[in-house]
C-alpha cells in the first residue's frame, strides 16, 4: 500500500484548499457563462433572421473544456492531499463529458429525436470509458485486495466496479476493513450476511437506492406538473438519455470518490456531505450542462448541483448499510432529474420569441425554480436526517413505500394538475402534383374576380382530391391522423421520424417539411393590453401618407370592399372593430384554438386589423369591412397553420365546415393583410407556401406581407410568403421618413428587389385588446396600411378590383421618396432593395385610381 494512502482523507495545505475552492468557481462560473451566452447567441441569430451556426456549440463545449482544465488539471496533479486530487480529477472528467456532449448541439434542433438518440449512446459509451478508467480517481498502487484498501474502506462498496487493469472485482475478492464495518459477514455479490444465512438477490433494490429513487421523483414532480410531453418516440428515447447520463455520473462519483472525503473511523459525516457534496456539486453541473438541446440544459444548472448532497448523505446513510449500493443511488437521482428537462420541455420553445409573455421560457423558470428549491430542501433534510452518525437505514420496506408514494403522486399531477397526453410535431407533406391556374376567365371588377376565384378553387380541390386518393387511403389503413389541404396541394399527418421516412419514400410526394406544434401550458398566457389614450385626431402615420385627405378630400373610405386578417386574432368586442365585421357563418376561423367568435390574446391582430380598417382615425380604411383567422398561437406558427388561413381567405366556410366542400370564393376578401413570416423554426422552406401565393394572385386576390424585422442585414427578406414576386412586400419608415433600422432588407433569394414599397412602421399607434391602444413598432405595422390604401383605391374604383398589375403600378408610380438609412454604406446591391419603390401616398394612389378610365 503506498504511504500517501494516509492523506486520503487530509485536507491538505492551506494553499491547496483554496486553490480547489477558487478551481471549483472557476469551473462553475466558465460552466454557467458558457451554457447561457451559447443559449444567447442562439436566439440573437434566431430574432435576427440569421442562420443558426451549427459549430457554434462544439466551440462553446471545447472553450468550456480548457479552460475548466486550466484549473483542473493541476489541481489533478499537483496537491499531496488525495482528497484535492480526485477532486480536481472529477472535474477534469466532468468537463470532458461536457465537452464530448456538447458536440451533439451540432444537430438541429429541429430533429430532437435524433438528438437524444445520440445522447443516449453517447453518455453510454462515456459511461464505459470512464468505468474503465475510474480507478485513476484512486492512487496508483491499488491492487484490489483486501491488504491494499485503504484505512476504512469498504470491500462491499467496491464490488462490481472495476480495478486499475480494468478487470472487474470478483464477488468475494475483498474483505471489509475498517473498525466501523459489521463485525463477521463476509462479502458477496453486492451484500454481506452472516455465515449460513441465504443471500439476498441482487436484483432486488437497497434502501438507500430506494430512497434515492424517492429524491429523483421529487426533482421529476415540478416539470410533470409544468411540463408537457413531445411526440411518442421523443418521450421513449428520453428514457435511455436520461439513463445514460444517470449512468455517467453514477461512475464519476461512485464510492471511490467519496471515500476520500472521509474522515476519521468511523467517518465522520460532516465533512464527506458538505466538502464531498460541493465537489459532487460541480461534477453534476459539468454533466447536467451537457444534457439537452440548446436552452433545455440550462434548468439543470440549478436543479442539479444541490443534489450532490443529497447524494453524499445517501452515500453516509449507505456506509452505514449492510448491503452496498454501488452506483445506483447515483444513477437513478441524476437519471430522474435530467428526464425532466429532456421529456417535459421542447428546447425549441425555450426561445426569446416567446419570452414577452408568461409562455413557455416563463414556466420553464418557474420549474427549474421549483426544481432548485426541491434539491435544496432534498439536501438538507437528507443531510441531516440520514447523515446523522446514529442513522440507521430505514428497512427497505418503508423506502419502497416513499418511492411508490412519490411515484403515484408524480403520476396524479402528470393526469390531474398537469398536461396529459403526447404533443408532439407533425408531419407537412408537399405532393408533386400542384393544380395548373392557366386559362382562367377574364372580367372586370369584382365579378370578375369571383369567376376567377371560384375557377381557382374547383380546380385546386379536384387536384387534391385526385392526386391525395391513394396518401389518405394508406393514412387511414395506418390509423395515422391527417388533414388535408388544397391550396398547397399537400396533407399534414401524425408522425415521427419512421412516418417521415415512409411518406419520403412515395412517388406522389415531393418533400416532408416538420409542422411545429407548441405544447401547452398549465395556464393560457395573459391577454395583451395596451394604456396609451384613444387619439382625439388621427396619429401620425395616417396623417403622414394621406388617408385622413382622401377621406376628408375624396371622400373615400373604403366602403365596399373586405380585408382579411390572418395574425394572432382580432378583439371583435373593440370599439374600433365591432362595426366593421363582416359578420354571418363564415368570416371567422380558428385553427388553433377553435373559437367561434373573433378573440386575440396576443393583441398583434387587432393592433395590425385596426391599422387596416379600424375607425377612430386609427385605421387607413375605415369604411371598409373585415374577416379573420387566427394562424398564430402564442407568436408562432407553422405551414398548416398559415395555410388553414390563407385558403380560408380563398374560399370562406362555416365553423366547422370542410374547407373542400362547403369553400365560397364569392365571399372571398378582396385584400389579405399579413404581418408574419414562417421562418425554418416553423417548418417552412422556401417554397413552402409558393403555391398558394400564386393560387391567390390568380384568384385576383391582393396578399400584402410584411418584410421582416431582420434588417438592417441586406438580404434579410428571407421567410415566406415576403420574398415571393407575386407578395406586395411592405418595410418600414419612421416619423422622419427614413427606413427603420430594423426593416428587412433584399434582395429576396430568387435575387427579386425587395421591398415593394415602405409605410409608417414606428411608433404606430392602433387598437389592442381590452378596448385599449398601444404604439408598436415593426413591419407589421407598416403592412395593413398599404392594404388599407389598396381598399381606398378599389373603393374609389371598383372596376379596378381584382386587377393586381394596374393596382401594384399605381402604388409604384405614386410612392414619394424615402431616405435610405444605409450605416454601412451598403445599398444591398440597388436601393430598391431597402426603400422598394418609395413610401406609399394614399392620396396620390387613390385620385390616381379614380381617374382611371374602366377596365375594357
Amino acid at each position: 500500500m503506498r504511504a500517501d494512502y494516509s492523506t486520503a482523507g487530509s485536507a491538505g495545505s492551506p494553499w491547496a484548499v483554496v486553490a480547489a475552492v477558487l478551481a471549483g468557481c472557476w469551473a462553475v462560473a466558465v460552466t454557467v457563462l458558457s451554457q447561457t451566452g451559447g443559449w444567447a447567441v442562439d436566439q440573437v441569430l434566431l430574432v435576427s433572421g440569421l442562420d443558426r451556426l451549427a459549430p457554434l456549440w462544439p466551440v462553446v463545449a471545447l472553450i468550456t473544456v480548457l479552460l475548466v482544465s486550466l484549473a483542473a488539471l493541476p489541481l489533478a496533479l499537483v496537491p499531496r492531499a488525495a482528497a484535492i486530487r480526485v477532486a480536481g480529477r472529477a472535474w477534469l472528467a466532468g468537463a470532458l463529458a461536457l465537452g464530448v456532449l456538447g458536440m451533439l448541439r451540432a444537430i438541429p434542433p429541429v430533429h430532437h429525436e435524433a438528438y437524444l438518440a445520440a445522447l443516449a449512446v453517447t453518455a453510454a459509451l462515456l459511461a464505459l470509458v470512464a468505468d474503465r478508467l475510474s480507478h485513476r480517481i484512486l492512487e496508483p498502487g491499488w491492487r484490489g485486495d483486501a491488504g491494499s484498501l485503504p484505512p476504512g474502506w469498504h470491500a462491499a462498496d467496491l464490488v462490481g466496479t472495476t480495478g486499475p487493469s480494468g478487470v472487474a472485482i470478483p464477488t468475494g475478492a475483498v474483505e471489509p476493513t475498517g473498525a466501523s464495518d459489521l463485525a463477521g459477514p463476509a462479502v458477496h455479490g453486492s451484500a454481506t450476511h452472516a455465515p449460513g444465512e441465504k443471500a439476498p438477490r441482487a436484483a432486488r433494490p437497497s434502501a438507500v437506492s430506494l430512497l434515492a429513487v424517492a429524491a429523483g421523483l421529487t426533482l421529476l414532480l415540478p416539470w410533470v406538473w409544468l411540463g408537457a410531453l413531445g411526440g411518442l418516440l421523443e418521450t421513449v428515447l428520453a428514457v435511455p438519455a436520461a439513463a445514460a447520463v444517470g449512468a455517467l455520473a453514477g461512475v464519476l462519483l461512485d464510492a471511490r470518490f467519496w471515500r476520500h472525503f472521509e474522515v476519521g473511523e468511523p467517518p465522520r459525516p460532516v465533512r464527506l456531505v458538505l466538502v464531498g457534496g460541493l465537489v459532487a456539486g460541480v461534477v453534476l453541473l459539468l454533466v447536467g450542462a451537457g444534457a439537452g438541446q440548446s436552452g433545455a440544459q440550462l434548468p439543470l444548472l440549478v436543479t442539479l448541483p444541490p443534489a450532490g448532497f443529497a447524494l453524499a448523505a445517501l452515500h453516509a446513510l449507505n456506509h452505514r448499510s449492510a448491503r452496498s449500493a454501488g452506483r445506483t443511488p447515483t444513477a437513478w437521482l441524476v437519471g430522474l432529474g435530467v428526464y425532466g428537462p429532456l421529456a417535459f420541455t421542447d428546447p425549441e420553445e425555450i426561445s426569446l420569441l416567446l419570452a414577452g409573455t408568461r409562455d413557455v421560457p416563463f414556466w420553464v423558470a418557474v420549474a427549474a425554480g421549483a426544481g432548485l428549491v426541491v434539491a435544496v430542501v432534498l439536501a438538507v433534510t437528507y443531510g441531516l436526517v440520514l447523515a446523522r452518525p446514529s442513522a440507521r437505514p430505514p428497512r427497505r420496506a418503508v423506502a419502497g413505500a416513499t418511492a411508490f408514494a412519490l411515484l403515484v403522486t408524480v403520476g396524479a399531477v402528470g393526469f390531474g394538475a398537469g398536461q396529459p397526453g403526447l404533443h408532439g410535431e407533425r408531419l407537412f407533406v408537399v405532393l408533386r402534383e400542384q393544380a395548373d391556374l392557366t386559362g382562367l376567365p377574364a372580367g372586370p371588377g369584382k365579378a370578375g374576380r369571383d369567376a376567377r376565384a371560384g375557377e381557382v378553387y374547383r380546380r385546386l380541390v379536384d387536384t387534391a382530391e385526385r392526386s391525395q386518393a391513394e396518401l389518405r387511403r394508406e393514412l387511414r389503413r395506418l390509423r395515422l391522423g391527417h388533414t388535408p389541404y388544397y391550396l398547397v396541394n399537400a396533407v399534414e399527418v401524425d408522425g415521427g421520424p419512421a412516418v417521415r421516412a415512409w411518406l419520403t419514400s412515395r412517388p406522389e410526394v415531393a418533400r416532408v417539411l416538420v409542422s411545429q406544434r407548441l405544447r401547452p401550458l398549465p395556464a393560457p398566457p395573459g391577454t395583451a393590453s395596451g394604456n396609451a389614450p384613444a387619439p382625439t385626431r388621427p396619429p401620425w402615420n395616417i396623417t403622414m401618407i394621406g388617408a385622413d385627405r382622401v377621406w376628408s378630400g375624396l371622400g373615400v373610405t373604403g366602403a365596399g370592399v373586405t380585408v382579411g386578417s390572418s395574425d394572432s386574432g382580432v378583439d371583435g368586442r373593440h370599439p374600433t372593430l365591432a362595426a366593421g365585421f363582416r359578420g354571418d357563418d363564415d368570416s371567422w376561423f380558428d385553427p388553433w384554438n377553435g373559437t367561434r367568435t373573433p378573440t386575440d390574446r396576443s393583441g398583434h391582430g387587432t393592433h395590425t386589423t385596426g391599422s387596416a380598417v379600424g375607425r377612430g382615425g386609427i385605421g387607413v380604411a375605415p369604411g371598409a369591412q373585415w374577416v379573420g383567422c387566427v394562424n398564430l398561437d402564442r407568436n408562432l406558427g407553422n405551414p398548416a397553420a398559415y395555410l388553414d388561413c390563407l385558403q380560408f381567405m380563398l374560399a370562406p366556410f362555416p365553423a366547422g365546415g370542410d374547407p373542400f366542400t362547403q369553400g365560397r370564393p364569392a365571399r372571398a376578401p378582396e385584400i389579405l393583410t399579413n404581418s408574419w413570416g414562417c421562418p425554418p423554426i416553423e417548418g417552412c422552406d422556401p417554397q413552402a407556401l409558393r403555391p398558394a401565393t400564386d393560387a391567390l394572385e390568380a384568384a385576383g386576390i391582393l396578399v400584402v406581407a410584411a418584410a421582416g424585422n431582420t434588417g438592417p442585414f441586406c438580404g434579410s427578406v428571407q421567410d415566406p410568403p415576403a420574398p415571393y414576386p407575386d407578395v406586395l412586400t411592405i418595410g418600414a419608415v419612421d416619423e422622419r421618413r427614413r427606413v427603420t433600422a430594423f426593416s428587412s432588407r433584399g434582395p429576396a433569394p430568387t435575387g427579386v428587389a425587395k421591398p415593394d414599397l415602405m409605410a409608417p412602421g414606428a411608433d404606430v399607434l392602433s387598437a389592442m385588446p381590452g378596448g385599449g391602444y398601444a404604439a408598436l413598432d415593426g413591419t407589421s405595422m407598416a403592412t395593413p396600411q398599404v392594404a388599407g390604401v389598396v381598399a381606398l383605391m378599389w373603393s374609389a374604383n371598383p372596376e379596378l378590383v381584382g386587377d393586381l398589375g394596374r393596382t401594384r403600378r399605381i402604388l409604384r408610380e405614386t410612392a414619394t421618396p424615402v431616405e435610405a438609412d444605409r450605416p454601412s454604406g451598403d445599398d444591398c446591391g440597388d436601393t430598391a432593395n431597402a426603400v422598394g419603390a418609395g413610401l406609399v401616398d394614399a392620396y396620390a394612389a387613390v385620385s390616381a385610381a379614380r381617374g382611371l378610365p374602366h377596365a375594357k
